[in-house]
């Protein structure tokens, strides 16, 4: 028994060493194979002058994307999002504690920090109240009232993963908030919840287009029949990438995808860079009331801003044309906004962040004397509660995110929107990827989310002294300005109304 005990580990061990032999055989025949490749090819100067050693150079810059976020960047150093926002909305979406110790790490003395106006009387328990309900589109046939504070901005079927939809809709439904589609069409998976729904129409007019592209009424029509869609947004652009249509690579088309969006198989998907019909103010509102009549609910649109004239001139025609005419919401998107796939040069370059261009839009619509009639819905990197806090402060009457619920849903930021290849199934349509997205879980995480970001956006009411968000105002909050010193956002902007109402008298 001993010998055959002895005679199997000696032959154990010889197969490990004889495993070893080839494995080393391998590796040394790779590294030969990979030398001669290296000193030969002229494209990459590195690996021709350390061949071999040169291609780890790219091993590293790859993994440096994940490296830096978990071991060397500070909680308030990274970009687009760091860490200290990033474990915020985990720790809501969680509905884990999303208290600290020991101080803030946020520095205070950075231009263009906000900082809010405490009251030496906050608000009381007893008076705390909900945000009241506002009706969109008063004179549709079917406008649209909800009380519902943030909500989700559009991210399409196609973009996210079936189960990412899935489950926002799902956690919209509980949350009480509406979701926007994005420009792919409407899905069975954005209705599944039972949330509402704001349709948007894109460039490429992706779920009611003809074939050639065209507006299809009857099939825009058959949407609005769903009681789901409560409102309908034209896109003019996005803050990612201003001038530049979506694109969806290929290897996202599917079947599914392509019979929704009503475009080919397995295609590259890029949408026109703008409407083509819509090439004016005058357009835009044509536009705006052919889709009202069409489906009787609320219309408007999304745009970046890049100056603010032509808002002017839309407020122009719309006085000319009557209130009627005007759309019923602007989703105003800030330069900050992101996006699964943009050219470095619109997303760094193009389009006014939302702290310059949101202000200005809503003195523009006041001096015309245009809001309430049309409601403004913030959208870029609100997904915290300062930043709802503030574009509130500011005028908007409802906020919106995308990468925010994206953080519910548990990205990482892992920067692989584009590449099919998301490790949290989020933007991915690899079935093994997706299958570690969990909608039932991840629908939860999307309602505490909410709930917990617009109670901590309360909490800030509360402490400026009014009795709930809505209710704040410019003078609640201050701006650090470049000497250091801060500035209530009432006195920052009351010159550019002066102007402005000057402008418009003249």
């Amino acid at each position: 028994m001993t010998d055959t005990v002895f005679e199997l580990a000696a032959y154990g061990v010889l197969v490990l060493l004889a495993i070893l032999a080839i494995g080393s055989l391998a590796v040394i025949g790779w590294i030969i194979w990979a030398y001669f490749i290296d000193v030969r090819q002229t494209r990459h100067t590195v690996r021709r002058n350390f061949p071999v050693i040169g291609r780890f150079r790219y091993f590293f810059e790859h993994m440096g994307e994940f490296f830096r976020q978990y071991f060397f960047a500070m909680d308030r150093e990274e970009m687009p999002f760091n860490r200290a926002e990033r474990s915020w909305v985990y720790r809501a979406a969680k509905n884990e504690s999303t208290t600290i110790a020991f101080g803030s790490t946020r520095r205070l003395d950075v231009p263009g920090t906000v900082i809010f106006v405490n009251s030496p009387f906050p608000a009381l328990k007893q008076d705390f109240a909900e945000s009241g309900a506002i009706t969109i589109g008063e004179h549709c046939r079917m406008p649209y009232t909800t009380s519902s504070l943030v909500n989700i901005s559009g991210m399409s079927f196609g973009a996210l993963s079936q189960p990412a939809v899935t489950a926002l809709s799902r956690g919209a439904g509980k949350a009480g908030c509406w979701m926007n589609t994005g420009e792919g069409g409407l899905s069975p998976y954005h209705l599944e919840g039972g949330c509402d729904i704001v349709f948007q129409i894109g460039t490429a007019k992706y779920g009611v287009r003809d074939e050639t592209g065209k507006l299809d009424d009857a099939k825009l029509k058959a949407v609005a029949e769903h009681e789901q869609v409560k409102m309908i947004e034209i896109k003019l652009s996005q803050g990612a990438k201003p001038g530049k249509g979506g694109i969806l690579p290929a290897a996202k088309v599917n079947e599914e995808i392509a019979r929704i969006r009503h475009i080919p198989l397995h295609q590259d998907s890029i949408s026109p860079n703008g409407h083509p019909e819509i090439r004016s103010v005058d357009d835009l509102l044509d536009m705006v009331e052919h889709v009202r009549a069409v489906t009787g609910k609320p219309t408007g649109f999304k745009a970046v801003l890049g100056d603010i004239d032509w808002i002017r001139d839309l407020c122009k025609a719309i006085q000319q044309r009557g209130l009627q005419s005007a759309p019923d919401f602007i989703t105003l998107d800030g330069a900050e906004g992101g996006t699964g796939a943009a050219p470095q040069s619109l997303m760094d370059y193009m389009g006014l962040p939302l702290n310059q261009s949101l202000p200005m839009l809503v003195d523009m619509l006041d001096e015309y004397q245009l809001r309430p009639r049309i409601r403004v819905i913030a959208s870029g990197k609100l997904l915290t509660p300062d930043r709802v806090a503030w574009a509130l402060c500011v005028g908007a009457d409802f906020v919106v995110s995308a990468r925010g619920f994206m953080f519910a849903l548990g990205c990482i930021q892992a920067l692989q929107c584009n590449k099919n290849t998301c490790p949290t199934g989020i933007t991915t349509h690899d079935p093994h990827l997706q299958a570690g997205l969990v909608p039932a879980d991840k629908a939860s995480r999307v309602q505490h989310f909410v709930e917990t970001l617009v109670q901590e956006v309360g909490v800030i009411a509360h402490s400026c002294g009014v009795d709930e968000p809505r209710a704040l105002k410019r003078e609640h909050a201050r701006i650090i300005q470049p000497d250091g010193t801060s500035t209530r956002i009432s006195d920052l902007y009351n010159a550019s109304r002066k102007r402005m109402a000057a402008e418009v008298n003249d």
